[in-house]
């Protein structure tokens, strides 16, 4: 992708609370159409940058760029462009869902179909169901809908499946995946490694206020590149373990060795949390 295809570029973004640096010379590029992912732990800095990005924090320092405005400065016809779901939202109880929908569709000039909106999220049927009466998994499918019922180019996520058990997980990740082949770019935060493997085309790790890697999942700092770990069980000496830039032809070594089946045979890489808990510690 071309810098011409970059839809958020962030150069130098600092923000401050008092003696307290929330982010430190941040920079920051996400491509239009894709879906990224910003990783870190509590107090990273995740938040601030993303309501900067959003519009709804003033930054102290650096250049901000969303769809080609500064947030900061952007009007009304610039937030219609936009979608945001946050980590916590606040119910309407005694609405149902597509009174909901349909009085945030009001907002936008040029809103999708109630109805595609609620059939895309995966609420069929519970048009007339009131919020008090959605589990927590549909209550956060309405927060999407009300995120993307203005036909958003970019759609900020944070922490969107927080609470969800793993069948509902996989459900939401479909609806996202969804969204991104329609051509929605996708700012997501998470702290669900899983979570931004499957989903993220990029993922950046951030730490301090300041980004310390960013690539595609599989490659993210250099996993790719890691030693494999190969461990068998010898049955002379028990378990054995070797890390190795050459695992192919270390078990074909192996596969010899044992005539032709190596007991107890595992051969794993470097996993994105074994990666993303190094990168973390080698910063702090």
């Amino acid at each position: 992708m071309t810098a011409g295809d970059s839809v958020i570029r962030v150069r130098g973004l600092t923000k401050r609370y008092g003696d307290a640096v929330a982010v430190d010379g941040l920079d920051l590029t996400v491509h239009r159409g894709e879906t990224f992912a910003l990783l870190g732990p509590n107090g990273a800095g995740k938040t601030t940058t993303t309501e900067i990005l959003e519009g709804y924090r003033k930054r102290d320092g650096g250049d901000v760029s969303v769809l080609g405005e500064d947030p900061q400065t952007a009007g009304r016809r610039w937030r219609a462009r936009i979608g945001i779901v946050m980590q916590e939202s606040s119910d309407i109880y005694e609405l149902t869902v597509g009174e909901i929908v349909r009085h945030f569709a009001g907002y936008f000039p040029r809103p999708r179909a109630v109805g595609e909106v609620i059939a895309l999220v995966g609420l069929d049927g519970k048009e007339r169901a009131r919020t008090s009466t959605l589990s927590g998994g549909q209550r956060r499918r309405l927060d999407v809908a009300l995120g993307i019922v203005g036909n958003p180019e970019v759609l900020f996520l944070d922490e969107p499946t927080t609470g969800f058990d793993p069948e509902a997980r996989r459900q939401f990740w479909e609806l996202l995946r969804s969204l991104r082949t329609a051509g929605t770019t996708i700012l997501l935060t998470t702290h669900y490694l899983e979570e931004a493997e499957q989903l993220s085309d990029r993922a950046a790790v951030i730490r301090g206020g300041r980004i310390v890697a960013v690539d595609e999942p599989s490659r993210l700092g250099g996993r790719n590149l890691a030693a494999v770990r190969v461990g068998w069980t010898d049955p002379q000496d028990g378990p054995r373990t070797v890390e190795t830039d050459a695992p192919t032809k270390f078990v074909t070594e192996l596969a010899a060795r044992y005539d032709g089946e190596v007991p107890g045979l595992t051969v794993t890489r470097p996993t994105l949390e074994d990666v993303y808990l190094q990168l973390i510690e080698e910063d702090a």
